[in-house]
């Protein structure tokens, strides 16, 4: 078969599912896994506790609300902060005039709440990405594995830019696609689509300063508009310039934070790593160091490998690595080209970048999602013809065999809510080995108020707490009315030195550094007089300093000095 354009689909192949073939059967489908989506995604939304960069957002959006748009948070646009800030006043709003004390929506929902919502309708965008490149059924099959995957949840309850990210580089290609689509189907209003994917990448831009990822749309039409006898499909020397200044000035709408002085002093403050706290990143038991600019010096360059291996539901991982071959054929028409470009702009710089945390995979997960759904549908396919399938007896089979498909993810799902990030497949030894290979993005802060509770519990007064996340344990001891516990930096042998017998040492899950090791071995050699767990694996150890246990650490600090 010749290669076809992207959304001229051969009809042989590409929408045979019979469960489709009802004329509002996708769109009930699709609202199901929306809505299916979103309450995987919005279940005990506030149960983990805030991570320190969200508490960041917390606060960036109290001071819009007091003192009006600022710099702060700057080195971050201001779509999704600013989205964030309306969903607090609303939140704020309903628990005064609507819900009980006892009822009431708790911050950490009301925070990640946009971030949710964007990432359950990124199920529809999914869907209509992929329909335009490889057609429904197989758009449908990618989608659903969006709405019940475990990490896909995951990156949708981090109150981060990345989910919200990935919502608007789909719906930048999408506009890509679709004016294409147009064009060669002959349409004159091809154009307005072009116009839509400026604004949609001013969007993107809007929520993170991501402009590489323009490079994805542009080299397909590069490459597309090199082949012979395909002209249709053409922006013109003349558009050009209009396309790059409508995305401007959406840029400026989205993000008009980015006229303050502040926001650019932040901006470059961020990009020379000055704003990294810590030294290092725990990867698979070991201590990397963890800047982008140290390139392969910096996190191994299988992390993203090895994220994709145990943290994928298993049928779908299975389906995923069938899927890889099927997706390169030529019969899968040009709109393949897309999906190459798209990995290749992304997995060829992470992969050898310096600096890596699992959130930023959000951008690629859809591409393991796509190829794994196109594996199911040559699978239902192949099934269907060899079994001479027809009729009500081949939907009959499909609907069964897609429910079947999206029972191990959603059963993964299932069993792992509300704490989606920790999930682990067999490949990776389950969940007894969660928290064990990325642990600081699997935990993220996760259980940061039982921390303090439990302190709480044990100090009769004032005492001193010595963690690697002061900032967030100082807002939960402030929330839960325990002021007097204050915080020093675990990683900073001078606040070891102020340590007395009656305070504490938190040694949290994802907190381990190259500064504060020698002090976490030290303690291993003590029963920790209590314990955070979060789905059985083990987040915080807490110590209460006696004698003994003060003189080990501070003579470690000593030595680091």
């Amino acid at each position: 078969m010749p290669p076809t354009t992207a959304g001229i689909h051969p009809s042989r192949w590409s929408d045979d599912f019979a469960i489709l073939k009802g004329k509002y059967t996708t769109a009930i489908i699709l609202a199901v896994l929306i809505a299916l989506g979103l309450g995987l995604r919005m279940y005990q939304l506030g149960a983990e506790s805030f991570a320190e960069d969200e508490l960041n957002k917390l606060e960036t959006a109290e001071e819009y609300r007091q003192n009006g748009l600022s710099g702060k948070n700057g080195e971050h646009p201001f779509l999704m902060k600013g989205l964030q800030t309306v969903s607090i006043i609303a939140t704020d709003e309903i628990n005064a005039t609507v819900l009980s004390s006892e009822d009431a929506i708790t911050p950490e929902t009301a925070l990640r709440f946009p971030v949710a919502l964007f990432g359950a309708f990124t199920t529809l965008l999914l869907f209509l990405l992929v329909r335009e490149l490889f057609g429904r059924s197989i758009a449908l099959a990618s989608a659903a594995l969006w709405a019940v995957e475990p990490m896909a949840i995951g990156f949708d309850r981090v109150a981060k830019e990345d989910s919200l990210l990935l919502f608007f580089f789909l719906l930048t290609c999408f506009f890509w696609l679709r004016s294409q689509t147009l064009a060669e189907h002959g349409s004159p209003k091809y154009m307005h689509y072009v116009w839509l994917t400026a604004i949609a990448f001013a969007a993107v831009m809007a929520t993170k300063y991501n402009p590489w990822l323009l490079a994805t749309p542009m080299a397909y039409y590069t490459i597309y508009d090199h082949m012979s006898g395909r002209s249709k499909w053409s922006v013109g020397d003349s558009r050009w310039p209009i396309f790059f200044g409508l995305m401007a000035v959406a840029f400026v709408l989205l993000n008009p934070t980015i006229l303050i002085p502040q926001s650019w002093h932040e901006m470059l403050t961020f990009s020379s790593e000055n704003r990294i706290g810590h030294d290092s990143y725990e990867f698979m038991g070991m201590l990397y160091p963890n800047k982008p600019s140290l390139w392969l010096h910096g996190m191994s360059w299988t992390f993203y490998y090895i994220f994709i291996a145990v943290k994928t539901s298993l049928s779908t991982l299975v389906l995923f690595l069938i899927g890889i071959p099927l997706v390169i054929r030529r019969r899968m028409g040009d709109g393949r080209f897309l999906l190459f470009f798209w990995a290749f702009f992304w997995f060829v710089p992470f992969t050898f970048t310096g600096g890596k945390f699992t959130r930023y995979f959000a951008i690629p997960e859809p591409l393991v999602l796509i190829c794994a759904g196109v594996a199911f549908y040559f699978c239902v396919r192949w099934l269907t013809e060899k079994l001479k399938l027809t009729g009500a007896t081949a939907a009959i089979v499909q609907v069964v065999l897609f429910i079947g498909f999206l029972a191990v993810p959603a059963y993964d799902s299932m069993t792992v809510t509300p704490h989606f990030r920790l999930f682990t497949n067999m490949v990776g030894g389950g969940m007894a080995k969660a928290g064990a290979y990325f642990p600081h993005d699997e935990f993220y802060d996760a259980g940061s108020r039982e921390t303090v509770t439990a302190i709480a519990r044990m100090s009769p007064g004032h005492a001193l707490i010595a963690c690697e996340a002061p900032h967030v344990l100082d807002y939960y001891a402030d929330r839960i009315g325990v002021s007097a516990l204050d915080t020093v930096l675990l990683s900073d042998p001078q606040k070891i030195a102020e340590l007395s017998e009656g305070d504490f040492v938190v040694i949290t899950s994802g907190r381990r550094y190259v500064s504060n090791d020698a002090v976490r071995q030290t303690l291993d050699a003590y029963k920790p007089d209590s314990e955070v767990t979060i789905a059985g694996a083990i987040f915080a150890k807490i110590y209460k300093l006696d004698a003994e246990k003060l003189a080990a650490i501070k003579a470690v600090a000593a030595s680091r000095n």
